[in-house]
């Protein structure tokens, strides 16, 4: 779950990282009494979940009210790349020294948490690793072991912060790991990262990303959740426990494991197709939630074709087909379906859809995901041009 910038800085601060006083406001006279108590200057920030805020005018500096409702009024309602801003965040303006950059993610690959830390910040990250890699320091932290400030304080030296900043630095990064791990984020960045005048570091920027597996343990995730911006798609999935996100491709996926269902979409990019979404239905391929899943993606009218892509681990392949040809009959598809299914009496499985009456025009299988691939992104091709 992805939170606004002003919903990941009101979690910052329960873990005690500094951040800028303010507040949020939902109409222009809400955003003058937010200024009055942040106290003048003030910027006016447009609350999106998406960048490019100030190249489309979405962050204005007011030092007075008339200025605040100026801004106010102009950035509600404004469309930034799709998205309406319905809410700013009015925030004390802070004098800035220097500008760094701070992030922790998950590198499934390492199995370890991964500290990413510049001296260049205020832009995107990418864009510095474009230019100079040897500007970013990658540290992996053993989930075990944790991060000590004396290797934080290692980092921040070999990042080539500056002097006055290095312990600043390095005990921000303690606390922002804190809010990582306890916190329970898939991603915690701070950009920038700023050093003001008088040699105080705070997060000028909040961007934050929950761990949806955890939300068991967070009851206070609650009040995010009432905010999250999903499109009409995402809310059919959410209703149904469904692990989706929307894209804009025209091939529909589900597929058994996040692992998976991230290669499906690799190889239907691989071979010209883009998908329609992400759909990981984990372990449950019965009809409830074979039909669930389809029922999502029968509601995109910009899906061509499904690709289904299961291999049986636990899952035995006799249930995923018996599940599919059941959810078939209470779904009206509009799009046909190629299904790959390997793994665990995958034979049987195969030989269950094959011999359940269902036409090769709405239902293939194919033996290998390269195939299966292919045939999906072809259907899609040959549906799209009619």
């Amino acid at each position: 779950m992805d939170l606004f910038e002003y919903q990941g800085k009101q979690y910052f601060a329960r873990f005690d990282i500094p951040v800028s006083p303010g507040d949020v406001a939902l109409t222009v006279d809400e955003a003058v009494v937010a200024a009055e108590a942040a106290g003048y200057p003030v910027v006016v920030k447009a609350q999106v979940q998406v960048g490019g805020r100030g190249k489309a005018g979405g962050i204005k500096l007011a030092d007075n009210a008339d200025e605040v409702r100026l801004h106010a009024g102009n950035i509600l309602g404004m469309d930034i790349k799709g998205h309406v801003v319905k809410r700013v965040w009015v925030e004390h303006a802070s004098d800035i020294k220097k500008e760094y950059y701070a992030s922790y993610s998950l590198d499934r690959a390492a199995k370890k948490h991964l500290l990413m830390l510049s001296a260049e910040g205020g832009v995107e990250i990418e864009a510095v690793a474009a230019k100079d890699p040897n500007a970013i320091v990658m540290l992996h932290i053993d989930p075990v072991d944790g991060l000590s400030l004396a290797v934080a304080r290692d980092a921040a030296v070999r990042a080539r912060i500056d002097e006055e900043a290095i312990d600043g630095v390095a005990a921000m990064l303690v606390k922002l790991y804190d809010c990582f791990t306890r916190g329970d984020c898939d991603l915690a960045e701070i950009n920038p990262l700023i050093l003001r005048p008088d040699g105080g570091v705070h997060a000028l920027d909040a961007k934050v990303s929950l761990d949806n597996n955890a939300a068991f343990r967070h009851p206070e995730w609650d009040e995010f959740r009432a905010t999250e911006e999903l499109d009409e798609r995402e809310k059919l999935a959410r209703s149904h426990d469904l692990q989706y996100i929307g894209l804009d491709g025209t091939v529909g996926i589900i597929a058994n494991g996040a692992g998976l269902a991230m290669s499906t979409l690799d190889v239907v990019n691989q071979v010209g197709g883009s998908a329609a979404n992400f759909l990981d239905i984990g372990g449950g391929a019965n009809a409830d939630m074979m039909a669930a899943a389809l029922e999502v993606i029968n509601f995109d009218q910009n899906v061509k074709s499904i690709f289904i892509n299961i291999f049986g681990g636990i899952t035995r392949g006799e249930d995923v087909a018996n599940g599919i040809v059941a959810a078939m009959g209470r779904v009206d598809l509009r799009a046909p379906i190629v299904i790959r299914l390997d793994g665990t009496n995958a034979e049987e499985g195969r030989a269950i859809l094959a011999n359940a009456g269902i036409p090769e025009s709405k239902l293939s299988s194919k033996p290998t995901m390269l195939e299966a691939a292919r045939a999906a992104v072809a259907l899609s091709n040959q549906n799209g041009a009619k």
